[in-house]
């Protein structure tokens, strides 16, 4: 390179419209997650407490709120969602505070506290697969130079200011274990690091303020977080609070080189709104169907190996956080993903099928494992029982004579018989999503797989 060349775009030259159209498709997959995410954090920042907010909970940001239950159909603010824990969910804003998490003691109870920066990359280990012990841990952002109050046991700091927290905690499907599990509930908090007097805070989550929690917000699909015509008024925020990874230095400069074309000239900035709703139509929306993307395994499967560490895998990361948003670290959680059936034909609630697993061959995990049936736009689809997965935490599952387990997925019931191991289906298309938590080596390594969904 000569002596004096630039390495950043002159943003003194003319830029064409067409140019500036296919930033504009290319800005808007790489970094839909990131103004994903920032977007729900601009959501929480108006509350003063936590509440309830239709069927799910909100909280000021920095701090989180529990839920006491399983999440319930009409929830719209994330994807696939799970019903074998007990959610929680807040913002994290460590420009204004460094922010204390308490981990009570859980006993033998699994669980796991998901937090990750706002390119969904997770930055903290707490969970029963690390030994986590009870105590208060520490979340900072890049710049904090603060002092660690003593109490602290372990500080975890974020590569962005913006991100976003997700305590699971696992419950048994029984009237016993929602109630044993609600003491420990109380002690899952979360509050700037201002608020931090080495006590062990507690919240009774089920007396929060709002209104009824099963009031559906509009519409079927998940709340539209990242919208086109709103896309590049947001980037400048969101690029500011979020650096460069290394290697993404000339990727940030080409963008807001155009950035500043576009501030100067409305055709200019036109054109990369443009390059954002090609991008959306036909690059991102296509990524929320699970066959579009992914590891594909034996029998239609697919599956990802860099959840929650995508770094620049922007495909994989935008895709995840399309179709299902704030997925665990592999060694946390180990996600299969499944739209179609053993011949390749759509699953739809016309047919019938089933899943059997080999004696001895359910997922291998430490943690629990369970098998989520979502309709066509990857929520629960309401059903007289009430169930919308199996696994682990149905302890009235009935195994084969030969020791394996079949799972019977349709719309309408398979017989008294069968009853316990029915998952009802929609009459429309949906999808199958198997969890593992806390996945054993043959998981991880790929020697296990799920078996086929065969029609019946």
């Amino acid at each position: 390179m000569g002596a004096g060349a630039s390495t950043r775009p002159d943003t003194r030259v003319k830029i064409t419209e067409e140019y500036s159209r296919q930033i504009g498709r290319e800005a808007y997959f790489w970094a839909w997650p990131m103004v994903n995410v920032y977007n729900r954090r601009l959501t929480y920042a108006p509350l003063k407490e936590p509440a309830k907010s239709g069927p799910l909970v909100m909280a000021p940001l920095n701090t989180f709120a529990m839920l006491t239950d399983y999440v319930v159909p009409e929830e719209r603010i994330v994807a696939c969602p799970n019903q074998d824990v007990v959610y929680g969910a807040g913002a994290l804003a460590l420009d204004k505070s460094a922010v204390v998490v308490q981990v009570p003691d859980f006993g033998d109870r699994f669980w796991v506290y998901q937090m990750v920066d706002l390119r969904t990359d997770s930055f903290v280990q707490l969970g029963k697969m690390y030994g986590t012990t009870p105590g208060f841990y520490l979340l900072v952002g890049p710049e904090w130079k603060g002092e660690v109050p003593k109490g602290i046991t372990k500080v975890f700091r974020s590569p962005t200011q913006t991100g976003f927290v997700a305590p699971r905690v696992f419950m048994d499907d029984t009237a016993e274990d929602r109630k044993a599990v609600q003491s420990v509930l109380h002690e899952v908090m979360m509050y700037p690091v201002a608020q931090f007097d080495g006590t062990m805070k507690s919240t009774d989550w089920s007396k929060l303020p709002g209104g009824d929690e099963t009031a559906a917000p509009t519409g079927d699909q998940e709340v539209k977080w990242v919208v086109p015509d709103k896309f590049f008024d947001e980037l400048p925020m969101v690029l500011g609070d979020a650096p460069p990874l290394p290697g993404e230095e000339a990727r940030y400069a080409q963008v807001e080189a155009v950035l500043v074309a576009a501030k100067a000239d409305a055709k200019i900035k036109a054109a990369l709104t443009e390059g954002a709703k090609e991008a959306d139509e036909k690059i991102v929306t296509p990524l929320f169907q699970f066959r579009n993307y992914g590891q594909q395994l034996p029998h239609n499967w697919s599956t990802i190996s860099n959840e929650a560490s995508f770094g620049t895998d922007y495909f994989t990361r935008t895709a995840v956080a399309k179709s299902n948003i704030f997925v665990n670290s592999p060694n946390e959680t180990k996600y299969f993903y499944q739209d179609l059936d053993a011949s390749g034909g759509r699953l739809n609630g016309a047919k019938s099928y089933t899943v059997t697993f080999p004696k001895g061959e359910t997922p291998p995990v430490n943690g629990f494992w369970s098998m989520t049936l979502y309709n066509e736009h990857h929520f629960f689809s309401p059903n007289e029982l009430k169930r919308y997965s199996l696994g682990t935490k149905n302890k009235d599952l009935k195994y084969n004579d030969d020791g394996s387990l079949t799972l019977y997925v349709q719309a309408t019931s398979p017989g008294d018989e069968k009853l316990s191991n029915w998952l009802p289906a929609p009459r429309e298309d949906f999808s199958l999503y198997i969890r593992s938590y806390w996945p054993k080596a043959a998981v991880m390594e790929g020697t296990w797989t799920p078996p086929a969904v065969q029609k019946r």
